[in-house]
């Protein structure tokens, strides 16, 4: 490819639980828009990435695949998604609690809706005070239980709560049933689809004041109603990789870094997805340069086989790929 090192134009989703932490943490000017979302990387159809800059400025993410094929993404990758990008990135801020909700996994997902279905992990940026997540159930649940719990609002009684700090991780395996609590600020890394099943809003309503909608019986199948067992902290050490997550979907790793780092992908059969969530951090392959700076992703094409790292005093960065 003519190019080895992708950005991709910020999409801004507004939503009725969002802050106004995204823009000031990517260097923009802050505005009175609440932003719940920031999409990094998608070829969600109507909410595509585009290339900014470089040889293939403008075109979508969908474009790229189709321009690259197996160099941009891999061979197996190419073999398996064709031209949908598998991934989705993006950085989320809770200013309240989203609904709880759950998605369904690649056999529910292409018999109800045609796509994947969505396996998903949390790294935590950020954690305002008293910030917590939900994530699955705290013992057995039947579904009979779910539903009356549903009924009667007490469903997040029986979800696991966890107080989060950054750096926390969270992997969901589809059909786990979640909620992202209020004053989280996390990045998002998921399979690339957009279902999810709202079980239960806190009685919100809209903004032409109606309620929410709820899927309370599409998620009744959905639903894995195993106990899950308390999530561990990863602790990240300075100056070398830390696996996060490794999955069928995807395998995330984290870098603390103090000083270069040269990462090595000639063995490696995907594109690489890197994510910076703290500090600014110069991105070298071959003769190109990009610096990445916090809240800023970068795609990495699988033909480029020596990337190096080189932070500007203390950086965090994300790796994950397929």
């Amino acid at each position: 490819m003519k190019n080895n090192l992708f950005r991709f134009t910020d999409i801004f989703k507004e939503t009725l639980w969002g802050g106004r932490r995204i823009l000031p943490y990517k260097g923009f000017a802050v505005d009175k828009t609440l932003i719940g979302e920031s999409w990094e990387l998608s070829g969600i159809p109507g909410s595509e990435s585009v290339v900014q800059g470089g040889a293939y400025d403008g075109l979508t993410l969908t474009q790229l695949v189709e321009e690259g094929g197996a160099a941009l993404v891999g061979g197996e990758n190419y073999a398996r998604f064709g031209t949908k990008f598998p991934l989705l990135v993006k950085f989320i801020d809770a200013a309240q609690p989203l609904s709880v909700q759950v998605h369904p996994n690649d056999e529910l997902a292409l018999r109800r809706h045609g796509c994947p279905g969505k396996t998903e992990m949390w790294y935590v940026v950020d954690a305002a005070p008293g910030a917590y997540l939900l994530d699955g159930f705290s013992r057995r649940v039947t579904p009979d239980e779910y539903a009356a719990r549903v009924a009667d609002q007490t469903l997040p009684e029986v979800l696991r709560r966890y107080e989060v700090r950054p750096g926390d991780v969270y992997y969901l395996p589809a059909g786990r049933v979640h909620s992202i609590g209020a004053g989280c600020f996390i990045c998002e890394i998921q399979q690339s689809s957009d279902v999810t099943y709202r079980i239960y809003d806190f009685g919100r309503t809209d903004s032409q004041g109606r309620p929410r909608q709820l899927h309370v019986e599409e998620a009744k199948e959905a639903i894995d109603y195993a106990v899950v067992p308390p999530e561990e902290r990863r602790p990240v050490a300075e100056d070398e990789p830390v696996e996060l997550v490794r999955s069928p979907f995807f395998t995330t790793s984290a870098y603390r870094l103090t000083e270069p780092m040269e990462c090595d992908y000639s063995e490696l059969d995907s594109f690489v997805i890197l994510i910076c969530t703290e500090g600014t951090c110069r991105v070298a392959c071959g003769g190109e340069s990009v610096t990445l700076t916090a809240g800023h992703t970068l795609l990495v094409a699988a033909e480029a086989e020596g990337v190096t790292l080189t932070p500007e005093g203390r950086a965090t960065v994300l790796e994950s790929y397929v």
